[in-house]
Parts: C-alpha cells; structure tokens; sequence
C-alpha cells in the first residue's frame, strides 16, 4: 500500500498512485509599516491540500470502483483519515475534487487508460459536513454501495 485514504487502499494494483504533491504554511496577516517591510502576524495554521495522481487500466486490473467511490466521497463531503504506507498518519481530510481522463476509448466507452487526479484539503474530523454519516463506518460503506 502506498496510501490510504478512508476506505480507499493506494497501491500499484488495481488503484494505482504515479504521484503525490502537498503543500501547506501559515496564514500572516500583513500590517503596513513607515519607513520599513510589512510586519507579519502569525494566524494559524494554513489550508493544507494534497494532489494524488495516477493511471489505470480498468479492462486489465481494474480501480473504477475505487475510482467511483472516490466521486462519492466528494459529493459527500466526508472526512476521511489519510496514511502513508509506512504508517504516517497525515491527518483528516476531504476530497476536494476528483478527475479522470479516458483514453483510447473502447467499445462500451470506457478508456483502455483511464487517468485520474484527487485534491484533497485538510479538516477538522467533526466540522459541519465533514462528518461521517449517521452510523458510522458501516454507515459510510453502505451509502458508498448505494451510489455506484
């Protein structure tokens, strides 16, 4: 495994990761100065996002239904755990977005290489939305098997 996001495993087969950039840093807030720089007052944390891309070969190896329960997680809006696969624990965070591209496109439509991106931003576990469902875990599932 190579990442794990809520109930999504990231490996090399079938839901396979290419590459992974994070960004995040503090909020300052600017305060004109005469005669010298702007001072800088430390606000807090920042918004810290990550961008995960990859490629799949759903006719080979499959990742479709990994990549349709991501879709699903982003139109719910849950919060989710994110690991890397040696154990370090990133935090919560929401799929922001998902894309994916098809190409060389098949018969029934679906492309031979499907290539996908997911942007996630980091939340607070219990904020708003970005709750789990009622029912937890077994909540969540259910509901993701409902949307595919």
């Amino acid at each position: 495994m190579l990442y794990q996001i809520g109930p999504i495993a990231l490996g090399t087969r079938p839901f396979s990761a290419d590459s992974l950039s994070r960004a995040g840093g503090a909020d300052l807030a600017v305060k004109p100065l005469m005669n010298a720089l702007p001072g800088r007052e430390f606000m807090g944390e920042a918004d810290e996002k990550i961008s995960i891309s990859g490629q799949l070969l759903p006719t080979k190896i499959g990742g479709m239904t990994e990549l349709e329960m991501a879709h699903a997680l982003s139109r719910q809006g849950t919060a989710l755990p994110v690991m890397r696969g040696d154990g370090k624990m990133f935090g919560w965070f929401a799929i922001e977005s998902v894309s994916e591209g098809h190409e060389e496109l098949l018969r029934d439509g679906m492309g031979f290489v499907v290539k996908y991106q997911l942007a996630l931003v980091k939340v607070e576990p219990d904020a708003g939305n970005v709750a789990a469902p009622a029912g937890g875990i077994v909540g969540m599932l259910l509901s993701l098997f409902e949307a595919l």
